[in-house]
């Protein structure tokens, strides 16, 4: 039950990073205060680790996402959402699922920097940003849940 919850999450985070590049505060920070409100009152992650497990995974999301945010390739929803994962989760879930993200984001990019057939033949839609005016950042969210659901099969 604990999973569907959590994929239910990353799910909304990830349709909303893929349609407005941006994800709410209210789908980063509320889950990530729920979370460390679950941590103190039960002494465990809403995943069942020990809370000592639940600090190291945030400190462990903070470490992996703030270089990036820095670099200007993660925005500040991506950092909050690894932050929220980590007080929900554990280091070994955070870092399986910190992989999968890594995994597929190269992918992302690989497919995402070919041009497209529309623009090659000047075809894109007038209000579009071109090739090289697009932001560095892309959405990590839905990179977030295939990490997180990959994990999950390995690890259970």
């Amino acid at each position: 039950m604990q999973f569907l919850v959590l994929w239910a999450w990353l799910a909304l985070c990830a349709v909303q990073d893929l349609r407005r590049q941006h994800i709410a505060n209210a789908l980063t920070l509320g889950p990530a205060l729920l979370a460390a409100v679950y941590l103190l009152w039960t002494g465990s992650t809403w995943l069942g680790a020990p809370a000592g497990q639940g600090g190291w995974a945030l400190l462990l999301a903070l470490l992996f996402t703030l270089p990036g945010y820095a670099m200007g390739r993660m925005g500040a929803g991506d950092v909050k959402l690894m932050a929220a994962l980590g007080l929900a989760s554990d280091p070994l879930h955070l870092l399986g699922t910190f992989i999968g993200a890594g995994a597929c984001s190269l992918l992302w990019l690989l497919v995402a920097s070919r041009p497209g057939a529309a623009q090659k033949q000047g075809l894109a839609p007038q209000g579009e940003a071109s090739a090289g005016e697009r932001s560095k950042k892309y959405p990590f969210a839905p990179c977030v849940l295939l990490g997180m659901l990959l994990t999950v099969s390995v690890i259970h």
